[in-house]
């Protein structure tokens, strides 16, 4: 029985705060050399990472994985497009999806499932300035209701 990790590796904190996220899924991810490495040690960086489609098959780019300190000369290049492994139909989905205006594909987690590494992605749209001020006075509402009855607890 392989390890599962259920935390993530590297996670897109701004994906939630920059965009709706309608649907998700988990996509496999080619790596070379050092880059499992890198990743397992938490070295990746989804910050800027979106996925598109070419000539049939799912990239990423944009996500940063810091090249392996013990890795010498056969060390990767940090910001290299990375291919993704689903299946056609499930490329086919998501193309469509993302055709509509204002639809993009935005990797949120990176993680390891049965010895594999996984990126979840979203299919999220883009959020307006005054949703994003709008989700900020939900959490802070929240936060103080809560805050409340913890106070009304104790």
């Amino acid at each position: 029985m392989k390890k599962t990790h259920d935390k993530p590796l590297a996670q897109n904190r701004k994906a939630s705060h920059d965009y709706h996220i309608e649907d998700t899924i988990e996509a496999g991810i080619e790596l070379r050399g050092t880059e499992i490495k890198s990743i397992r040690r938490g070295s990746a960086n989804l910050k800027d990472a979106y996925a598109r489609v070419y000539r049939g098959e799912m990239y990423v780019y944009n996500m940063h994985i810091a090249p392996y300190e013990e890795g010498n000369r056969y060390n990767h290049d940090p910001l290299r497009t990375r291919k993704l492994l689903l299946k056609r139909k499930e490329i086919d989905k998501l193309q469509g999806q993302v055709q509509e205006t204002g639809y993009a594909l935005i990797p949120l987690k990176l993680y390891i499932k049965n010895g594999f590494c996984k990126v979840l992605l979203g299919v999220g749209r883009g959020k307006k300035k005054y949703d994003k001020r709008e989700d900020l006075k939900r959490k802070q509402m929240k936060r103080d209701v809560d805050r409340a009855l913890k106070d009304r607890m104790q």
